[in-house]
């Protein structure tokens, strides 16, 4: 005969799901009622009108505390939400060159490099060889080391330039200020 699971639940565990002979007790004013039995403690929460919800499951015994679990639940979702508020997603932006780059070019290419590193971007720098370029690989590589060192004080090299088939690739991650 098999034995029925307990569905997964989010959140903790409050008044009849806490299994525990003994918990540690914490009323609503947050006052500390150090070890009681679980009946006495699910009688108190009666009495005040909330419940008892497990705060520290893995503590020896299990901490309780009295209160309101929808208001709990409540602010333990809001505070959820602001932390994913704060964070900051980083991405990887692709700048492209060839190797007889232009003057001009080349200046534009770096100013939306600098652009993307104060954003807090990575950037991707993608050296594209056609034809006979293929041969003088050298000018590519000493063009990616010349992006290097012009922005070596805004971002560190994260991937060193290297060869994937007809292009060179190189990516770039802004330093920590």
């Amino acid at each position: 005969m098999r034995f029925a699971r307990e569905p997964q639940r989010e959140g903790p565990k409050a008044n009849d799901q806490i299994r525990a002979r003994e918990v540690q007790l914490i009323d609503e004013s947050g006052t500390n009622l150090g070890v009681v039995g679980i009946d006495e403690a699910l009688e108190r929460a009666r009495e005040a009108g909330l419940d008892l919800v497990e705060i520290s499951p893995n503590a020896d015994p299990p901490v309780c505390k009295i209160l309101d679990l929808g208001k709990f639940k409540y602010q333990a979702q809001k505070k959820a939400a602001e932390a994913r508020k704060k964070q900051k997603t980083v991405d990887v932006k692709e700048i492209k060159m060839r190797p007889n780059i232009d003057r001009h070019d080349y200046d534009v290419k770096m100013r939306n490099m600098r652009r993307f590193f104060e954003q807090g971007d990575k950037v991707k720098v993608t050296l594209r060889f056609r034809g006979r370029e293929m041969a003088h690989q050298d000018l590519g590589y000493n063009l990616l080391q010349r992006v290097k060192a012009e922005v070596d004080e805004l971002a560190k090299v994260e991937l060193e330039p290297k060869l994937e088939g007809r292009q060179m690739v190189m990516v770039l991650a802004p330093r920590a200020n």
